[in-house]
C-alpha cells in the first residue's frame, strides 16, 4: 500500500504535470506525473505490485488534483 503520498505542481499552467513521491514496501518511491497519466520514474519503479501502484498513483492524483 501507498503512504506518504506527496505531490507537488511542476510546470506553468501551460505545461502541468506533478512531482510525486510516497513510500512502498519501506522504499521512497519518486516520480513525474504528466497531464496525460504517463508516469516518469525518478527512481526505481516498484516491481512488486507494479500495476496496482500504478492504478493507485492514478486514483491518488484524480482526487488531490483533478478533484478539485
Amino acid at each position: 500500500m501507498i503512504q506518504h503520498f506527496q505531490y507537488q505542481k511542476l510546470y506553468s499552467k501551460d505545461l502541468p504535470g506533478w512531482r510525486f513521491s510516497f513510500t512502498y514496501m519501506g522504499e521512497q518511491i519518486k516520480g513525474i506525473y504528466h497531464k496525460n497519466g504517463k508516469i516518469e520514474w525518478l527512481s526505481d519503479a516498484p516491481e512488486k505490485d507494479h500495476d496496482k501502484v500504478i492504478q493507485q498513483i492514478h486514483d491518488l492524483m484524480l482526487f488531490h488534483v483533478y478533484g478539485d
